[in-house]
């Protein structure tokens, strides 16, 4: 049988704050490391998927709807990863972050509509397919050198 007496609550007190310390810490570590993935698949898909599919693939349009599927599952990642950094404390240095998955949520939800318009029939609100086509594409560069410059900028010792 022990003996030992009851630690006092400033002990207890101080265990539980340093496991909240190390629970949060690990966290923030985990969002960073989700965001730096997001930020590589980001280019990774601009820079070398993509332009593989076209170049492998002899029909153009099984390439671009792969390639439409894929620019889908960025849009998802960034806003999972947005509505994250929202739960995470310093949330209002990150607008660019958030700005950035916005762009790729109006690429997805609103102009991919257009584009898909302008395929079809030749127009959509007076633009071609091409046209709409570099508008998402700038779009699409402008939400990966703002997740870029997130990533830059972030602190991470």
């Amino acid at each position: 049988m022990s003996l030992r007496r009851a630690a006092p609550a400033a002990t207890r007190s101080s265990r539980s704050d340093t496991f909240e310390q190390a629970a949060l810490s690990a966290i923030c570590k985990a969002w960073r490391v989700l965001l730096v993935l997001w930020a590589g698949s980001l280019w990774s898909l601009a820079l070398w998927v993509a332009p593989t599919l076209f170049f492998d693939q002899d029909d153009r349009h099984l390439a671009g709807m792969l390639a439409g599927r894929l620019f889908g599952y960025e849009t998802y990642l960034g806003v999972a990863v947005a509505g994250s950094a929202l739960l995470l404390a310093g949330r209002g240095k990150r607008r660019i972050l958030y700005a950035s998955a916005a762009l790729l949520a109006v690429n997805q939800w609103i102009l991919k509509r257009f584009m898909e318009a302008a395929r079809a029939h030749g127009a959509s609100f007076g633009l071609s397919f091409g046209a709409w086509h570099g508008v998402t594409a700038g779009l699409y560069v402008l939400a990966c050198c703002g997740v870029l410059l997130v990533v830059w900028n972030e602190d991470f010792r």
